[in-house]
């Protein structure tokens, strides 16, 4: 199947920056090879039209003191999570789509996420998501400016910033490793 120029763009990408990323233990490791081989067998893996089984992108934020993270509950999934979603063929980067993202859902138009992929999370999906089945979805982390006010987007029912060691019930054995190792990525640009 042949792609158009921006879905073979992000996937290029894709495979770049994974190809390019030292993860930080054998899991990730493990993580990183399926992704890249996913995405070798199928040209279409940045695409929600693609194989039931596509990458995202994604970013979790956190305040200045890395105290805090900013949350949305998600509307179809009924759950608390970081920010992200599915690529779409304007986004010039893996890392382009996870800042939209991160902007559209939490409704801070000068969040940033920093360029560096901070994990890799392949989730099986529980609900109403069409024919999306499963994400493979490549996670950054972002720090909110200081005094920065949030906004619910149509995606989500509330957004909220939670302490880091109060995560919201049911997320924490997901969102702890990712708000983890956020913290650790962003420890110097959340000091003082």
């Amino acid at each position: 199947m042949t792609q158009p120029a921006g879905w073979r763009w992000l996937h290029d990408d894709a495979v770049d920056r994974l190809e390019a990323w030292t993860p930080p233990d054998d899991q990730q490791e493990r993580l990183r090879a399926e992704f890249l081989e996913h995405l070798r067998r199928h040209p279409d893996a940045m695409s929600k039209a693609g194989p039931p089984a596509h990458l995202t992108g994604s970013v979790i934020v956190l305040d200045e003191s890395g105290s805090s993270a900013l949350l949305t509950l998600h509307r179809k999934a009924r759950q608390w999570f970081q920010f992200g979603g599915h690529f779409e063929p304007g986004d010039r980067s893996v890392w382009h789509a996870a800042t939209r993202e991160g902007r559209e859902e939490s409704g801070i138009p000068e969040l940033t996420a920093l360029p560096e992929i901070v994990q890799l999370d392949r989730h099986v999906l529980l609900g109403d998501f069409g024919t999306c089945r499963e994400h493979l979805d490549v996670r950054f982390a972002a720090v909110a400016p200081r005094g920065v006010e949030s906004a619910i987007s149509s995606e989500s029912i509330d957004v909220r910033w939670w302490p880091v060691d109060g995560l919201p019930e049911g997320t924490r054995d997901d969102l702890r490793p990712l708000v983890d190792a956020a913290r650790r990525l962003t420890a110097g640009s959340t000091a003082g």
